[in-house]
C-alpha cells in the first residue's frame, strides 16, 4: 500500500497520507463474519464458499467457489471456517511474510486527505513484504472472474514444463535451463536498458534453453503480462513460466489466458492449504507448478503437500536478499534429499548462479534444472551467454 511521508516523524511512527486502511478489528472477525467484510472495512454482500470437504473430495475436476469477481482460496475456505484469521496461520506454519497491510491506529481527516500514523503493524518490514501488499491492492482493480473465464477460450494449449525440463536434462546431462526474461529487480535495478522480450526469449530458446520465465510484475520488475502473451504469440516454442507472486488463486486463471505453460508459487508466502489448493486448480488447467523454499521450514512443508513435481530452491533470502548456493546442498542433505529422489521430483536451483562451478556445485547436490535470469541478461547477447555459464554449448542436445 502506498504512503506518502509529510513530516519528521519520531522514532518508529511517521504521519502519512494513504487511501484506504483495512482496520484491525475485522481482522479478528470469525469466518462467519468474514465474509461480508471488504479490505476498506465496509460491508458487503457474502461470497459463496464451498465446504472443506468438498474442496477436499475434488482433484483434477476441481470446483472452484467464486463470486463474480473473486475466487476463493483453500485458506479462506478452511482456516477462516474454523475460527483462525489468516496471521494465525501464517504463524503456525512459520510464514513471516504477513498477508495483510494497514493495521493500527484509526485514520484521521484533515481537508480531502486521510492521516494515519505509521508502525510496525501497518508499514513492510522488508521487500518482499512491501511486494505483496502491493499486489494485494493490485488485485483490487482486477477483471472479473466472469470475464476473465471467457477469454480463457482463446489461450493456446498448454505445453508439457516438467517434460521439456526432464528431455533437456536427459540429452545434456547437466541440469535443464529457465532462462529467465527480466528487465530489473528491486534489488539490482534496471538490468538490461535494450530489453526487447521476444528477441531475448528466441536467443534463449536458440542457445539451448529448455524453458523460459517471464517476469509479469511491473512495479518491481519492470515486467508485464504482455510481455508474456507477446512471446507465446511470436512463435518461441519453450514452455513459459508465469514469473508472479501469486497470493489469489485468480492470478493463475489470469496467468493461463496470457498463455503460461507454468506458475509460480511461493512457500515463504503461502500457506499450506492454499498451495495445495491452487496445484489442484493448475492441474484442472493443464499447468505446471513450481513450489519455491528458501530453508528447511520451508521445504519440510512442501514435501508434505501431494503432488508436487517441481520445488525451486532459492539461494536468495528474500528478506535481505543475500545470497548463498551452498542452500541448495544443504536442503538437499538426508532425508529430505533421498524423499526427493523416491518421488522423482525435479529441483530447480535458483539464484546466485553465475559460473559452470555454480552450475557442477548445484547439479551435485541433486539439481536437475536452473533458473537463471541476471547471470544473462546482464550479456551483450544475453542468448550466447548461456554457453558461458554451462562451459560448453549445451544447443546442439536441445
Amino acid at each position: 500500500m502506498e504512503s506518502i511521508s509529510i513530516a519528521t516523524p519520531p522514532p518508529k511512527f511517521r504521519v502519512s497520507v494513504t487511501k484506504s486502511i483495512f482496520s484491525e478489528r475485522w481482522r479478528k472477525l470469525p469466518a462467519k463474519e468474514w465474509s461480508g467484510v471488504s479490505m476498506a472495512g465496509e460491508r458487503k454482500p457474502p461470497i459463496l464458499r464451498c465446504s472443506r470437504a468438498e474442496e477436499e473430495s475434488v482433484d483434477a475436476n476441481v470446483a472452484v467457489t467464486h463470486s463474480s469477481d473473486r475466487v476463493t482460496n483453500s485458506t479462506d475456505v478452511g482456516e477462516r471456517q474454523n475460527g483462525k484469521c489468516i496471521d494465525d496461520v501464517l504463524e503456525d506454519q512459520g510464514i513471516r511474510i504477513r498477508r495483510r497491510p494497514q493495521t493500527g491506529p484509526p485514520m484521521h481527516n484533515v481537508g480531502p486527505f486521510e492521516f494515519r500514523l505509521e508502525n510496525e503493524g501497518n508499514t513492510p518490514r522488508n521487500i518482499l513484504e512491501k511486494i505483496i501488499w502491493d499486489k494485494d491492492s493490485e488485485l483490487k482493480e482486477r477483471k472479473p472472474l466472469t470475464v476473465l473465464h471467457r477469454t480463457l477460450g482463446n489461450a493456446p494449449p498448454p505445453r508439457d514444463f516438467v517434460g521439456a525440463l526432464r528431455a533437456s536434462y536427459n540429452l545434456t546431462g547437466v541440469p535443464a535451463l529457465i532462462a529467465e526474461v527480466k528487465k530489473a529487480s528491486p534489488s539490482r535495478g534496471v538490468l538490461r536498458e535494450d530489453f526487447d522480450p521476444v528477441q531475448i526469449a528466441k536467443a534463449y530458446e536458440r542457445n539451448g534453453a529448455a524453458c523460459l520465465s517471464v517476469l509479469t510484475d511491473e512495479k518491481y520488475f519492470q515486467g508485464s503480462f504482455e510481455n508474456l502473451e507477446a512471446i507465446r504469440t511470436a512463435g518461441v516454442n519453450c514452455p513459459l513460466l508465469c514469473k508472479e507472486f501469486i497470493i489469489d488463486a485468480w492470478q493463475i486463471y489470469y496467468a493461463r489466458s496470457k498463455g503460461a505453460d507454468a506458475i509460480l508459487l511461493i512457500a515463504a508466502v503461502l500457506p499450506d492449504l492454499d498451495i495445495s489448493y491452487m496445484t489442484k486448480i493448475c492441474r484442472k488447467l493443464g499447468l505446471a507448478v513450481l513450489v519455491e523454499v528458501h530453508n528447511e521450514r520451508e521445504m519440510d512443508r512442501v514435501l508434505s503437500i501431494d503432488g508436487i513435481q517441481l520445488i525451486g530452491i532459492n539461494n536468495r533470502d528474500l528478506e535481505n536478499f543475500e545470497v548463498d548456493i551452498s542452500n541448495t546442498k544443504n536442503l538437499l542433505k538426508g532425508e529430505r534429499g533421498e524423499i526427493i529422489r523416491q518421488r522423482d521430483i525435479i529441483v530447480v536451483g535458483e539464484s546466485g548462479l553465475f559460473t559452470p562451478e555454480d552450475i557442477s556445485y548445484v547439479h551435485d547436490a541433486g539439481v536437475k534444472a536452473v533458473l537463471v535470469g541476471e547471470s544473462l541478461i546482464k550479456q551483450e547477447d544475453p542468448g550466447k551467454g548461456i554457453a558461458k555459464l554451462f562451459g560448453k554449448d549445451i544447443s546442439v542436445a536441445v
